[in-house]
């Protein structure tokens, strides 16, 4: 097990900012699209709004991360928390469509329980920076344990949060209101915790080395790098489809389920998926990142495609909880692989120029599946959709990489 005392004071800060924010997107994501019907909008309405959301994020983060280099790492951590709590105030206070389509792309708010926004690529090149290169895929998968747990712990404490103001008689949209106010919250003590953090985060240069370029990327990583990006963009695009929110509306659409037990039964799926994290530094060490990342992701894929296929609720959440006991192995190995193959001072840009590519596939889904969820005979068709593209991207990753290997599986 890695020691987390053994993490420098910005490195623990790193970890508390990943629990804080992920806490707050668990907790969102359960009653987003509830709340969002019960301000008037359509299905397709809000799948449009969740696409806009997500595209806003990816420009979002593309700027700051493909620039965190030369703003400082700090500085634009701090101005994705100031997004975030600006879309949870603008979330909170409005009904009107348009207002919530600019507030949600000029905003960072996630639909998904997942990273969106510049967050999560520049506090991995910070990590990366501050560790040694053995030990960088425990560190992560601690890292991706504790985002896990905390959208675990996010989900159910809104579900409880949400149950316990309606026992006290508050009616639902108001209930689901006050997490979304709570979210904005989330982003006021983000902001405060990133202006915390040391100039010991920052890129370190030498003496007259000069500024980053506008991609801080060579010429041969860019090429590895725009590769991976287009395979991490179709996993994505595919995951988009069974995002958080629209796999708690199946829920609910398919067997009644209210926020409440949804946010129990997404706290058990999202806690699988954080003990499973710590696995896959362990698989890593025995057969490397790629395999590690494609032979955990393929059967995970198979029992999405199953999760509506289940003729009765208690097997479709055991199907999905085990689908989340092995879904999340090739995170911290992803993550750990895009920081191997690339110079240090090239890190955060390459996580940011993949994460946007993640992002943005997992944008387009939703208005596409908003689509789907507004016909009752095709609420299934997503998790079809996302198993098979998923599938298609894990065959595609083996055949493309797993020849190149990090220094560290070499030596």
């Amino acid at each position: 097990m890695f020691p987390l005392r053994n993490l420098t004071h910005d490195g623990r800060l790193l970890f508390l900012t990943r629990f804080v924010r992920l806490f707050s997107y668990g907790s969102v994501s359960v009653i987003l699209v509830f709340y969002l019907t019960g301000l008037g909008l359509s299905e397709s309405q809000t799948g449009l709004l969740l696409t806009l959301t997500l595209l806003g994020d990816t420009a979002v983060s593309l700027y700051l991360t493909t620039h965190a280099d030369r703003i400082g790492r700090r500085r634009a951590l701090t101005i994705g928390a100031i997004l975030v709590a600006g879309a949870g105030m603008a979330f909170a206070s409005t009904s009107n469509f348009l207002f919530l389509a600019i507030a949600g792309t000029i905003g960072v708010i996630s639909p998904s329980g997942n990273e969106v926004g510049p967050f999560l690529p520049i506090e991995q090149a910070a990590l990366a920076q501050v560790i040694p290169a053995r030990t960088r895929t425990e560190v992560f998968a601690w890292y991706t344990l504790t985002g896990a747990f905390a959208t675990a712990l996010g989900s159910l404490s809104a579900g409880l949060l949400i149950s316990a103001l309606r026992r006290a008689a508050v009616a639902p949209l108001a209930s689901e209101r006050v997490i979304v106010a709570l979210y904005a919250a989330a982003g006021g003590v983000l902001a405060l915790l990133f202006s915390r953090v040391s100039p010991a985060a920052e890129v370190e240069r030498e003496p007259g080395a000069p500024a980053a370029s506008k991609t801080a990327l060579s010429k041969s990583s860019r090429t590895l790098v725009l590769k991976l990006a287009g395979l991490f963009a179709i996993d994505a695009f595919g995951g988009g489809f069974v995002v958080q929110s629209f796999a708690a509306w199946w829920f609910h659409l398919r067997f009644g389920l209210n926020p409440a037990a949804l946010g129990g039964i997404f706290f058990g799926a999202n806690l699988f998926a954080a003990v499973s994290a710590l696995l896959a530094s362990r698989i890593a060490a025995r057969i490397g990142l790629v395999k590690t990342m494609v032979f955990t992701h393929l059967p995970s894929n198979v029992l999405l495609i199953l999760v509506p296929l289940m003729p009765n609720l208690p097997l479709a959440i055991l199907v999905l909880l085990l689908r989340f006991s092995i879904s999340q192995m090739d995170v911290p190995t992803r993550q750990s692989y895009t920081m191997a193959i690339v110079r240090p001072e090239e890190r955060s840009a390459a996580a940011g120029i993949t994460g946007v590519a993640r992002t943005t596939g997992a944008a387009i889904a939703p208005v596409l599946a908003g689509l789907l969820f507004a016909r009752p005979a095709l609420i299934g068709l997503p998790f079809f959709i996302a198993g098979g593209l998923k599938i298609v991207y894990d065959v595609l990753l083996y055949r493309a990489f797993v020849r190149l290997r990090p220094e560290e599986e070499v030596e």
